[in-house]
């Protein structure tokens, strides 16, 4: 099995209300200051939100600094 690193970026309310097993919940305002965090992640690193939107968001500006990511979409996508 291919080893990955789900990461959330909605909320903590959001998250705590459902997530993916296994996931860390680290939100979209917290990415910037998280940069040197994802670094060292089991890649890829698999974004999610609830809809896409934020997780796109947070891939764009990952990618900026060499980070391999992917926008997994909406979180209950990917259960």
């Amino acid at each position: 099995m291919e080893k990955k690193t789900i990461v959330d970026v909605r909320s903590i309310e959001e998250f705590k209300s459902g997530h993916v097993e296994g996931s860390i919940n680290i939100p979209l305002q917290e990415v910037p200051e998280k940069v040197e965090e994802f670094k060292t992640m089991e890649k890829p690193i698999i974004l999610c939100c609830k809809s896409g939107y934020r997780s796109e968001q947070a891939m764009l500006y990952l990618r900026q600094f060499g980070i391999d990511c992917e926008n997994g979409g909406g979180w209950t996508d990917l259960i």
